[in-house]
């Protein structure tokens, strides 16, 4: 199975599925699947936008409602997740999963299915540490600090992402995040590092510190190692292999994680990552937090009372580059006041689970970053990957050049041209994702108070134990269709009625200012969809109780 990778998407749908249609008919080969690393969005219509955390002149409708209402259809199956620029009301409708339109699937604030049986899970959001330990308490319509807030990834979601079954070298799991590992680029070599940082020079403080990335996503990494991790938000191309080994001796671990954990927190921008301004910044104030003391703290003031399951940052590699003392520092990517999250130290793992970055045996993930939809980028990547239904050529070859911008004059460069293959592939739920969600449906919190999670042993009990009646009461022992729960159903208008005078204030979609209705938030939505899912597994629907 052919599989396309895409990093940002920023409504720019038309470009990338023309991208695809050219790579294909340049390479002669079909994409089964597409990817895509979040920024995606889903903007319906103009009362969409006042639900996405951009300054005013990045408020525009995109791509994506042609699609949306019919006009448009996806050519390839194509599977997404949320980034940190988004139509925050429309996503948190599929809270658990859902089409966003025809043949486009939104995997969910956090979220696993298998496609012809490989799986592929996804963390949507950024991590700020002030928001990490809290609840989904925002509720619509949204004020200044919940359109930030809302796509700040929670712990009960680095939880429930936890529990999925690691990877092995027989076995193929692909994970997408919007956000980096923290210190991923630690594992790269000198030269690729300095490539890196020809491009992106602010990134050299965070990177020499090991302080890029996201702390609970690398322990994700160290304890799911997929075959593939896929990542954007940079707005850069990167990619580095990691091998599996044993582990370094615990009295290093121990070391080198009180080394790095003493170590200060400064912000660092990103000038190609769109900029909040000064009076849109919001006004909750910064705090210091580790990802340790959120999983391990056994205070009263605590919401998680439990015991640390296995995701905090595990040992890492010193950096290669150095500080450079002649380095600006500039805000941070997302525009907050303050850096918000101290690195915290690595817990001590048995012997057997860590890794040695320079080694090269074993069986390795490889993890790689793409741009955002811009000609000689590198934003697009195929891969080859083995399926027990789907039987492939090779096992896994990619496409690292930068992608050439679709040329107007190609026959190809239209979606409704393009050939695609004649086989879909076949998307059906993950078994174990939806024991975790029923194990995990009480422990959600929708105030700013997390509710106490459950140990790790206790939790791995109830997801054993909810596996068991997935697989008794779900057809094909919970490998369903998708489609055979959830079908696409449009919820809110798309920009040609909304009810205040036809489309654009100037004759065209997204024109001009029009009428005051567009420029309000919509109400909040109840999905088909997410009932559906709720039904299925025979829980409450708390997305959707004020809707």
């Amino acid at each position: 199975m052919k599989i396309a990778i895409q990093g940002c998407c920023h409504g720019a749908l038309d470009t990338i599925y023309s991208s695809i249609a050219d790579l294909e008919a340049k390479n002669n080969f079909r994409v089964d699947l597409l990817l895509i690393c979040g920024d995606f969005q889903a903007i319906r219509n103009e009362r969409d936008l006042q639900c996405m955390a951009v300054p005013e002149k990045y408020k525009q409708l995109g791509g994506f409602y042609k699609y949306y209402i019919g006009e448009k259809t996806a050519p390839i199956l194509t599977l997404i997740i949320g980034g940190n620029h988004e139509a925050s009301n429309y996503f948190w409708e599929l809270f658990h999963g859902g089409w966003v339109a025809p043949n486009i699937y939104f995997l969910g604030y956090a979220g696993s299915v298998l496609v012809n049986g490989i799986r592929i899970a996804g963390a949507s959001g950024i991590f700020k540490g002030y928001n990490f330990n809290k609840g989904y308490f925002e509720r619509q319509p949204y004020s200044k600090d919940d359109l930030r807030s809302i796509y700040h990834i929670r712990e009960s979601a680095i939880r429930q992402l936890s529990l999925l079954p690691p990877s092995s070298p027989s076995s193929t799991t692909i994970l997408l995040s919007h956000d980096w590992p923290l210190n991923i680029t630690s594992y790269a070599s000198p030269s690729n590092l300095n490539q890196l940082l020809r491009k992106k020079p602010y990134f050299k403080q965070e990177v020499s510190e090991g302080r890029l990335g996201s702390p609970p996503l690398m322990g994700l990494f160290q304890v799911l190692r997929p075959r593939w991790w896929f990542s954007a938000h940079l707005h850069v191309g990167f990619d580095v292999r990691v091998w599996w080994e044993e582990a370094p001796a615990r009295d290093n671990q121990a070391e080198m994680g009180q080394e790095r954990s003493n170590k200060a927190e400064e912000k660092v921008a990103n000038p190609d990552e769109i900029v909040i301004d000064d009076d849109e910044i919001e006004s909750v104030p910064a705090q210091a937090s580790t990802l340790t003391s959120v999983l391990t703290s056994n205070s009263q003031s605590s919401p998680s009372t439990a015991a640390p399951m296995p995701v905090a940052t595990s040992s890492l590699p010193p950096p290669y580059a150095k500080p450079n003392p002649d380095e600006i520092i500039l805000d941070d990517l997302d525009g907050d006041v303050a850096f918000d999250v101290a690195v915290p130290p690595p817990p001590l793992l048995p012997a057997s689970e860590s890794v040695n970055p320079l080694s090269e045996s074993g069986w390795y993930t490889q993890f790689v970053a793409l741009d955002k939809c811009l000609p000689q980028r590198k934003f697009l990547e195929v891969i080859d990957v083995d399926t027990p239904e789907f039987p492939s050529t090779s096992s896994s070859s990619t496409l690292a050049q930068p992608i050439p911008p679709p040329s107007s004059s190609s026959p190809t460069s239209s979606p409704e041209t393009a050939t695609f293959s004649t086989s879909q592939p076949i998307l059906t739920f993950d078994p174990y994702w939806l024991a975790i969600t029923r194990a995990f449906h009480s422990n959600i919190s929708f105030t700013h108070k997390q509710k106490p999670f459950p140990d790790e042993a206790t939790a791995r009990e109830m997801v054993s134990k909810e596996l068991a009646w997935v697989k008794e009461n779900i057809e094909g022992e919970g490998k369903l269709r998708v489609q055979d729960v959830q079908q696409f159903a449009r919820t809110a208008p798309g920009p040609e009625i909304i009810s205040d005078g036809g489309v654009g204030g100037k004759g065209s979609r997204g024109g001009g200012r029009g009428g005051g209705e567009r420029w309000v938030q919509p109400p909040a939505y109840s999905n088909p969809q997410t009932e559906a899912f709720c039904r299925m597994l025979m829980v409450s629907n708390f997305v959707n109780q004020g809707a």
